[in-house]
């Protein structure tokens, strides 16, 4: 039997060796090598190393490059993660429209998709994600953004499902582990 070569490109070594740790420490013993490759593949992002070899060999049937990782301005993300504090709550809106919309995203991130809240419920969610007590500021931002969209008349918000910025998955690896909130009375 031949072996295919497979290129696995990790484009976050970090989150990637995370992973790997977090699986390695949840077996019993050292793995097999058909678990490790496996345990390879799912820290890569892949179901396992069968859809790893797929997506691969699909990609070479197709003589598509691989797919390029957008580059992560890792300055940008260390200046915003220095905005919030260890319970992972913004302390300040910044002056930088770079900043600002980073910070957004990660409020982005902690609305449950999919689901409807009314303008106190989404009010009341942004209240417990900064201390500087400007909610509206923040609540508007997000529209004015187009990370969330309400309805004309302001009754109905909901978060607009999109491809985040390559930098908003550091920066949240960064912050400390939220619980995602949904509001008893949200409606899907």
């Amino acid at each position: 039997m031949s072996r295919v070569a497979l290129t696995l490109q990790i484009p976050d070594l970090s989150g990637f060796a995370k992973s790997v740790r977090e699986q390695l420490g949840k077996l019993a013993g050292p793995p097999s090598h058909v678990e490790m490759l496996n345990l390879l593949c799912r820290s890569a992002g892949f179901r396992n190393y069968q859809h790893c070899k797929g997506v691969m060999e699909a990609q070479q049937r197709l003589h598509l490059p691989p797919p390029a990782a957008a580059p992560v301005d890792y300055s940008l993300v260390e200046r915003a993660a220095r905005l919030f504090d260890e319970h992972g709550r913004l302390l300040r809106w910044p002056t930088r429209p770079a900043l600002q919309d980073l910070c957004l995203w990660v409020l982005w991130s902690r609305l449950a998709s999919r689901k409807t809240f009314t303008e106190k419920q989404i009010s009341e969610l942004i209240k417990g994600w900064h201390v500087f007590g400007d909610h509206a500021l923040l609540r508007r931002a997000l529209i004015g953004w187009r990370l969330v969209q309400r309805t004309q008349d302001g009754s109905e918000y909901r978060r607009i499902e999109q491809k985040p910025p390559a930098e908003l998955r550091p920066l949240i690896a960064r912050l400390p582990a939220m619980p995602l909130l949904q509001p008893a009375e949200s409606q899907t």
